[in-house]
């Protein structure tokens, strides 16, 4: 009897109507939200226990290697500021023909031992206050290579002749500077300067100077002050092939270019005269 009660109670569920439906739904909902809201509350909460926990956890993590990577860095720059390799080892000169190693490292104040600290992002300040202590530095280029190695690249000023004083020839740079040091003897292939009186017109003479071609600068013996009321500028040339030059310093480079092929059309030593236009004659007998 009680199976066949149930055989038609299943019967009368699957012969539910829409509306049947709806109302064991509604009733199902309403015994749901009259349940305690701690219930729900502890639901919810109980779901979001394991997301908080993992967010500690890597936050946790984040933090602990933080603080140890900068506790490593620190370690590691102390050990390397007392090592040998935070000091140069060797400290390279090249492009010097005059300045010996040790005068471009005392000017550029970097030496073997130095700290790297000391230089590292100051190589454009060091070359500047080099080029101001030594004034035969005309370019310093200081670089880098290997972990405690240093190369300073330099560029000199050459030698632009001497000057006289007192029977001793003093050394004068194509920067027009000339040098507290004197010699006996010039050195040949470069110009003795004579009779210039005004420091500032020997500069503008040795500047011109500098502007010739290496072939023509040695080809001068010496460079004589010699004006007149006409031309306050002009110079007089001795040069090493027999021949003498007269010219005017400010027109003096640009002129003195063609001294070769005028030189070489000359059938006797004589004068070349290159303050107004260019022309030549032999020397009187």
């Amino acid at each position: 009897m009680k199976f066949r009660l149930n055989r038609d109670d299943s019967k009368q569920q699957r012969s539910m109507t829409p509306w049947e439906e709806y109302q064991v739904q509604a009733e199902r909902k309403r015994k749901q939200d009259q349940a305690p809201k701690w219930v729900h509350r502890a639901k919810r909460i109980g779901d979001k226990l394991p997301r908080l926990k993992h967010q500690r956890n890597r936050k946790l993590v984040r933090r602990m290697t933080i603080l140890l990577t900068t506790f490593t860095v620190v370690i590691l720059a102390m050990v390397y500021l007392v090592s040998p390799l935070s000091h140069f080892k060797t400290v390279r000169v090249t492009g010097a023909d005059v300045l010996t190693s040790k005068q471009v490292q005392k000017a550029v104040r970097v030496r073997p031992g130095d700290s790297i600290y000391n230089v590292v992002g100051h190589q454009q300040q060091l070359a500047r206050r080099a080029v101001q202590r030594n004034s035969r530095l005309k370019t310093v280029k200081i670089q880098f290579w290997q972990p405690n190695h240093a190369t300073i690249r330099v560029v000199e000023y050459a030698t632009a002749g001497y000057v006289m004083k007192q029977d001793r020839y003093y050394e004068v740079l194509e920067n027009g500077i000339v040098s507290q040091q004197s010699v006996t003897q010039p050195k040949s292939g470069t110009p003795v300067y004579g009779s210039f009186k005004r420091t500032q017109k020997l500069h503008r003479m040795i500047l011109q100077y500098a502007k010739l071609d290496n072939e023509i600068k040695s080809s001068i013996s010496e460079i004589q002050d010699s004006p007149t009321k006409d031309n306050p500028n002009r110079i007089h040339l001795f040069m090493n092939d027999g021949n003498e030059v007269y010219a005017s310093i400010p027109s003096f480079a640009k002129k003195m270019a063609y001294y070769p092929s005028i030189a070489a059309k000359m059938k006797h030593k004589g004068v070349v005269n290159l303050e107004v236009g260019a022309y030549s004659y032999a020397f009187k007998k």
